[in-house]
């Protein structure tokens, strides 16, 4: 099959909690709740955009952004995470794709930038740099990760 990434729909949310849990199952920087993270963003309608890597009907993959203040302001910033790909998919470019897709649709909205916590390796292949003069109190500052789409 090929893999299609779309926006999630009503119908993915059992899916996507599944795929979460399992992507995150033996990883050993997760605090176990990026499921439910997903389910709360969900619930409180702070899903700027919610995508699915689908494989046919299985779901493969999911990736969401959300709307984030900077410094107690809205500068159009959004938070990227969590991204989940299954398992026995991963380092395939799922992640990759439904990432460039979010990004892309971002811009589209003028947001002015992403920020997210992660990998600076895995992330600085789309242009995130470690920027920790921006890391909200109680975060490992050096994997707190900014995209400027202006410049600023």
């Amino acid at each position: 099959m090929r893999l299609q990434v779309r926006c999630e729909t009503a119908e993915d949310v059992d899916a996507i909690r599944a795929l979460t849990k399992a992507a995150f199952a033996n990883q050993g920087h997760s605090s176990g709740t990026e499921a439910a993270i997903v389910d709360a963003l969900r619930r409180e309608g702070a899903l700027a955009i919610s995508l699915v890597a689908a494989d046919g009907a299985d779901i493969v993959g999911h990736v969401t952004f959300s709307p984030v203040t900077v410094g107690g302001r809205n500068l159009r910033y959004f938070g990227l995470g969590p991204v989940s790909v299954r398992p026995e998919r991963q380092r395939t470019g799922i992640g990759s794709s439904l990432i460039r897709t979010g990004i892309a649709q971002l811009r589209a909205m003028s947001a002015k930038g992403c920020v997210l916590l992660g990998s600076p390796r895995y992330y600085g292949r789309f242009g995130f740099v470690v920027c920790p003069a921006l890391c909200p109190n109680g975060l490992p500052s050096q994997f707190f990760q900014a995209l400027a789409f202006d410049g600023e």
